[in-house]
C-alpha cells in the first residue's frame, strides 16, 4: 500500500482535530428547538469553517516546507543569494529560516574563496617556470600549464586529451623520481629535474608530474663556481708572482752591472731563496686545491664513538682536554675522514684559547636522530663568520685555509653537517659536527 503523503496526513490530521467538535455542534444543533432553515445554515457554516481552517493548517504547515525545499534546490543549484523572509523570530521556524540563511552565507563565502583560490592557483600555475602535468588513469592529459606548452611545442587545445605516450613524455610516467637527466623533450632540450605525485579527483587516481629546467640554474652556479675559482687562484698567483718577478728583476739588474758589488753572491742566493720559497708556497697551493677536488667517497665501516673521541682529543699535546662523554654509541663511518675532521676541530680550537690562555672542550650527545659532536674553545670568537667555509681563507700565519673547507665536504659525505659560530654566554668559539646515527 502506497504510503499517503506529508500534505495528507497534515489535511487528515487537521481533520480530525475539528471533527469531535464539528460533530458535537452539528447534533447539538439539531437536537435543539431550532427551525430547519436556522439548523442547516449554521450546519453549513460549521462544516465550511471546518474544513478552511483544516486545509489553512495544511498550508501553513506545508508553505514554509516549501519555501526552505526551493531554497535549498538553489544552493544545490549554486545559487546562494536566495534568502528566506520571517528568519530570526522567537520560533522553531524563525530558527530553521535563520539557520537556512546562515547556511547560504557560509556556502557563498566558500565559493567565493574557493573561486579566488582557484584563480591564484591558475595565475601561479602560469607564471611559474616548472612545467605542470596532471594524467589520469588512462594516461591521458588533462592538465598542464603555459611552461609544459612550451616544453611540449604545442597549445593546451593540441595537447589536452592526449596520451603521454602520444605526447612523446611517457617515459616521465615511469622513470623512478625525483630523476634528473639530459633531455630532449619536443619543444626543448636541457637538464631537467622530474618529480612524480599521485592525487585522487572524482575518487579516480591521477597522477601529476612536474618537470623542472635545471640548464639555466647550472649554468648560473657553474658561472660563479669558475668566478670564485678564477678570483682565487688569482689572488694567489699574484701574491706568488709578484714578489718572483721583482726579485727576479732585482738580480738581472745586479748581473748587467759592469762592477758587482762584493756581496753580490749572497744577494745572489738570497733572491734565489726567496723564489724557491714562493715557488714552494705555489706548489703547496695548487696541491691543496688538487686535494680539495679529490675527496675520496667515504669507506663506512662501524666506529665507536667514545673510543674515537677519546684518542683524537689525546693526539695534541699542547693542552689537557677535558671530556664531557656522552651515551655509549657505533655509527657507520669512515674512521679515517672522521679522524681529520676532529683533529683539524680540536687543532683550530687550541689555537684559538692559545690567544687568551683559555681553555678547549669536547663532547658528544644524541639528538633528534643524529650524534652532535662539538668542540667548545674559549678564544677571542670568531670575527667574521662569512668567509669560514672560503676555500684559501685563513687568518693564521702559515695556514692553508682548506680545513673547514675539507671538514665540512667530509661531514656532507656522511650525510651530516659543520656549524661554528661564537658561545652566547661568554667568549669562544663552538664547532658542532652532526653526523647521522643511521646510514642512508
Amino acid at each position: 500500500m502506497k504510503p499517503l503523503a506529508y500534505e495528507r496526513r497534515i489535511l487528515i490530521r487537521a481533520l480530525l482535530a475539528g471533527l469531535v467538535g464539528s460533530t458535537v455542534a452539528v447534533i447539538l444543533l439539531w437536537t435543539g428547538s431550532y427551525d430547519p432553515k436556522t439548523s442547516w445554515t449554521l450546519t453549513i457554516i460549521i462544516i465550511v469553517a471546518w474544513l478552511g481552517f483544516a486545509f489553512s493548517a495544511q498550508n501553513h504547515v506545508t508553505f514554509p516546507l516549501r519555501t526552505l525545499s526551493n531554497m535549498l534546490a538553489a544552493l544545490h543549484e549554486g545559487d546562494f543569494s536566495i534568502r528566506a523572509r520571517g528568519a530570526g523570530r522567537r520560533d522553531a521556524l524563525g530558527e530553521v529560516m535563520s539557520e537556512v540563511n546562515a547556511l547560504g552565507e557560509t556556502l557563498r563565502q566558500q565559493r567565493l574563496g574557493a573561486v579566488e583560490a582557484t584563480a591564484l592557483l591558475r595565475k601561479v600555475m602560469e607564471e611559474i617556470d616548472v612545467a605542470v602535468f596532471a594524467f589520469d588513469s588512462t594516461d591521458r592529459l588533462r592538465l598542464l600549464n603555459r611552461s609544459g606548452e612550451r616544453i611540449l611545442n604545442r597549445p593546451a587545445e593540441r595537447a589536452l586529451g592526449r596520451t603521454a605516450d602520444e605526447l612523446g613524455i611517457e617515459f616521465c610516467l615511469t622513470v623512478e623520481t625525483p630523476h634528473v637527466a639530459q633531455i630532449a623533450f619536443p619543444g626543448k632540450m636541457g637538464r631537467w629535474e622530474i618529480h612524480r605525485g599521485s592525487f585522487r579527483e572524482g575518487g579516480k587516481p591521477h597522477q601529476l608530474v612536474l618537470i623542472s629546467d635545471l640548464s639555466q640554474a647550472l649554468r648560473e652556479e657553474e658561472r660563479l663556481a669558475w668566478q670564485r675559482l678564477i678570483r682565487v687562484i688569482g689572488h694567489e698567483l699574484n701574491n706568488s708572482l709578484a714578489p718572483i718577478k721583482s726579485v727576479a728583476e732585482s738580480l738581472a739588474g745586479m748581473m748587467a752591472r759592469p762592477q758587482k758589488p762584493s756581496d753580490w753572491e749572497d744577494d745572489m742566493s738570497r733572491g734565489l731563496a726567496v723564489i724557491a720559497n714562493r715557488t714552494d708556497g705555489l706548489a703547496r697551493f695548487m696541491n691543496a686545491y688538487a686535494r680539495l677536488a679529490r675527496l675520496p667517497a667515504p669507506q663506512f665501516r662501524p666506529v665507536n664513538v667514545s673510543t674515537w673521541i677519546q684518542r683524537v682529543a689525546s693526539l695534541d699535546l699542547r693542552m689537557q682536554i677535558p671530556i664531557k662523554t656522552g651515551p655509549e654509541l657505533t655509527i657507520q663511518a669512515d674512521p679515517d675522514q672522521l679522524d681529520q675532521v676532529l683533529i683539524n676541530l680540536i687543532k683550530n680550537a687550541i689555537d684559538a684559547a692559545t690567544e687568551t690562555s683559555g681553555g678547549v672542550g669536547v663532547g658528544w650527545v644524541a639528538r633528534d636522530g643524529f650524534l652532535e659532536v662539538w668542540v667548545r674553545d674559549e678564544g677571542p670568537g670568531i670575527p667574521n663568520a662569512a668567509n669560514l667555509f672560503v676555500p684559501f681563507f685563513t687568518t693564521k700565519p702559515g695556514g692553508s685555509g682548506i680545513g673547514l673547507v675539507l671538514s665540512r665536504q667530509i661531514a656532507e659525505a656522511h650525510g651530516g653537517s659543520l656549524s661554528l659560530e661564537n658561545v652566547v654566554s661568554g667568549h669562544g668559539c663552538e664547532a658542532r659536527l652532526r653526523l647521522p646515527l643511521v646510514k642512508n
